[in-house]
């Protein structure tokens, strides 16, 4: 009775979210999460300017920049007015990517990579920011929308800062991102409405409500652990595909590896069909079939050694990974309507883990094991994800 409260006054106090809004809020998120990937592309021409071991760690330290933003930051999205917050953690963002260019050392710009990367969680305020102001019936498409944008700003980043790294350097692309983040902020500044913050209490014990809120909801361990595994399945397609495109076999560049990312940006087809189908069928059967359509794009890249395997593996497994989250979404933000910051914290936390301890062991399989090993570990990660969600699955058909 208390959630269906809570939801009764959400609804009663929210705005209808529009067309435009949720546009709005698409383009901003992924304009967000693209900062902490401009690096990555040109990782080669920063250690060519800036030599030194302290440079080979520039993704690094954005990387954890934006995990400790996921634990720290966003869970402030209980507890301060949340158009507030987007707004603010935008300018910071704005101020760091000067910082940034303007970088005179490696020092300096591990720094500024650091606080970065914290900034850019400012996409996971947006996206349960849109899961509280849509309508229930319309949510999971709402969600799925948004979350095109997110996906958008992965892939099509490094396409973008390989290429205005290569023709200008690397401290245009940084200077690309400020008026990028400043439109992004000026859109949410425009767009979104003031609200009223859900948890009224101290910020230590909001921190601590995050280990109860795990404890409490199986369904949220249930979709963690399994969108932990696809999207590490996910990176350690994208960790290593440029290694694999330079093979002898292939021998593609670099840039050409960065095409492949407009070609994953497919997938963010699959969002808004997911959530639709979530609004109306309910989530799990879309979660099912995603696990198992992980493994068959696994499948496909380790048989179909081709550019046209590559291809269609890619499109497949983007689609996969990107319905699988929307629908966990679905399922995550609606256990608690009051707590959404802290449960996206605890469920896009665990989804970057799984992210960075596949790109690990992505790099340290293909040294020992090549493209076969690679096949296999991404292939193991989707059985592991399939077999989670069977055994949730009889689980569910026992209780009822």
């Amino acid at each position: 009775m208390g959630n269906i409260s809570v939801l009764e006054k959400e609804l009663s106090s929210s705005p209808q979210l529009s067309t435009g809004m949720t546009f709005a809020m698409a383009v901003s998120a992924g304009l967000a999460v693209a900062n902490i990937y401009y690096n990555q592309p040109m990782l080669g021409i920063l250690e060519q300017e800036l030599p030194g071991s302290l440079t080979a760690m520039v993704p690094t330290a954005t990387q954890l920049g934006y995990a400790i933003g996921l634990f720290a930051l966003v869970p402030l999205g209980d507890l301060v007015e949340r158009r507030r917050i987007i707004i603010t953690q935008f300018a910071i963002l704005t101020v760091m990517l000067v910082a940034a260019a303007l970088a005179p050392s490696a020092a300096i710009l591990l720094i500024a990579s650091f606080f970065l990367g914290m900034a850019s969680t400012v996409a996971q305020q947006i996206v349960p920011f849109a899961a509280q102001l849509a309508e229930p019936g319309r949510r999971g498409a709402v969600v799925g929308t948004v979350m095109s944008g997110v996906l958008c700003g992965i892939l099509l980043s490094r396409t973008l800062s390989g290429f205005v790294a290569s023709h200008y350097g690397w401290r245009a692309m940084f200077w690309l991102g400020v008026p990028l983040a400043l439109i992004a902020g000026g859109l949410m500044a425009c767009s979104l409405p003031k609200s009223a913050p859900s948890a009224k209490t101290s910020y230590v014990r909001l921190m601590g409500s995050i280990i109860h809120l795990w404890r409490e909801f199986s369904e949220l361990r249930t979709a963690a652990v399994t969108q932990a595994l696809l999207f590490g399945s996910f990176t350690v397609f994208w960790t290593v595909l440029a290694l694999r495109l330079e093979e002898p076999m292939f021998g593609l560049n670099a840039q050409t590896a960065g095409l492949f990312g407009i070609i994953g940006a497919t997938g963010v087809l699959a969002a808004p069909f997911a959530g639709r189908i979530a609004d109306s069928q309910g989530p799990y059967k879309i979660i099912l079939g995603g696990t198992l359509l992980t493994l068959i794009s696994w499948v496909l890249f380790g048989f179909w050694t081709s550019v046209a395997g590559l291809v269609v593996g890619c499109i497949l497994l983007d689609f996969a990974v990107q319905s699988v989250l929307v629908s966990n979404q679905h399922i995550v933000y609606a256990l608690r309507p009051e707590a959404r910051s802290r449960l996206n914290t605890v469920f896009m936390g665990a989804m970057f883990l799984g992210g960075a301890l596949g790109s690990a062991a992505a790099t340290l399989v293909w040294g020992l094991a090549g493209w076969t090993g690679v096949s296999l570990l991404g292939g193991i990660m989707a059985i592991v994800a399939c077999a989670v969600q069977w055994l949730t699955a009889q689980h569910r058909r026992k209780e009822r």
